[in-house]
């Protein structure tokens, strides 16, 4: 299937369009934008790269392993915890390690195959992420507003259907964002404005005139954000409600202590995201490209882990048993 695919895009690159036959090449690769041209802030940028990649990737890897031998954290809250942290390492893989190895060998090219699959992947686990959190945010409310309710609602039955939904919904996105970007026409420079292959990015090098595809996919994504931050928002505000009520100070500042990160996290990730694919055109040295696709595709995935795991107390028991079990052991 995806060789069908390759070949059909480049089939669709060889037909003219606005640009004369001679102006339209069979596209090889492109060239990605690095943080910067001088030789120190390209390592620099390598080393904090590297040093972020690698705190993602053992708290990550921490969360899953410490979730999957505990079975006293088998309940919904924690199984999908360890999908985000599945997510979150997976995102953050797609991008960071191809940086850091353009910075550090100064070739900042990238193969046609390779920059239709990091738009398919970044795609599919963002699409991915933002539904998990979406459904985590009900769960806390079923947990805080509906108690007696908890086990009925958030069964096992369940909790499998909305986590196979936010995987299956993100690869649907992420093929549909990946046909029809790159059934579009390339002509002229092959450079992308961006440290990893994105669709802004990647529009912004077409030469075809009209993306009635691709803007049909963005406005279905931007329905699909807007549903996602509509329905937190209801979650957080019936829980908000509910902390109010709770009648001592030290539980109130609990409750919000554990929710608030939880919700500016959250905001960056869908705020960062959403101006990435949704704000005009700025001038191809701008910095402000590359800073929030940064904050989206790295930071959060690394941040995710502290905030929504690693402060748990639940997180940090089952932390000292594993440490306590391997020493002994």
């Amino acid at each position: 299937m995806l060789h069908l695919f390759l070949i059909s895009v480049q089939i669709t690159n060889r037909t003219p369009h606005t640009q004369s036959p001679a102006n339209l090449t069979m596209v090889t690769g492109f060239f990605l934008k690095g943080f910067s041209n001088t030789r120190e802030i390209q390592i620099l940028h390598a080393m904090l790269f590297l040093l972020i990649y690698l705190v993602a990737l053992i708290g990550n890897l921490l969360i899953f392993t410490i979730i999957t031998l505990d079975h006293h954290l088998n309940i919904p809250m924690y199984f999908f915890l360890k999908n985000l942290s599945c997510l979150d390492l997976c995102l953050i893989s797609v991008t960071v390690p191809k940086s850091i190895e353009s910075s550090l060998s100064r070739s900042y090219s990238i193969s046609f195959f390779g920059c239709v699959l990091q738009v398919f992947l970044v795609i599919l686990f963002t699409g991915s992420e933002i539904i998990l959190l979406t459904v985590m945010s009900y769960d806390r409310y079923v947990a805080i507003c509906q108690p007696l309710h908890y086990e009925t609602i958030m069964n096992k039955g369940f909790c499998m259907k909305m986590s196979t939904s936010s995987w299956f919904t993100g690869g649907v996105f992420g093929a549909m964002y990946s046909v029809s970007t790159f059934s579009l026409p390339f002509c002229g420079s092959k450079q992308i404005y961006q440290f990893f292959c994105d669709v802004p990015s990647l529009l912004r090098i077409s030469c075809a005139e009209t993306h009635i595809a691709i803007d049909a996919s963005v406005a279905i994504g931007i329905s699909l954000g807007i549903f996602c931050c509509i329905s937190i928002a209801i979650s957080y505000s019936y829980i908000f409600s509910a902390v109010l009520k709770i009648p001592t100070t030290e539980g109130r500042s609990k409750a919000f202590s554990t929710c608030l990160p939880h919700l500016i996290v959250l905001m960056v990730f869908i705020t960062t995201g959403a101006m990435s694919y949704l704000k005009p055109p700025l001038d191809p040295d701008s910095i402000l490209d590359l800073l929030l696709s940064t904050f989206y595709s790295v930071v959060t995935p690394t941040m995710n882990p502290i905030i929504y795991s690693l402060r748990n107390r639940d997180m940090k028991r089952s932390l000292r048993k594993l440490i306590t079990w391997k020493v002994f052991s």
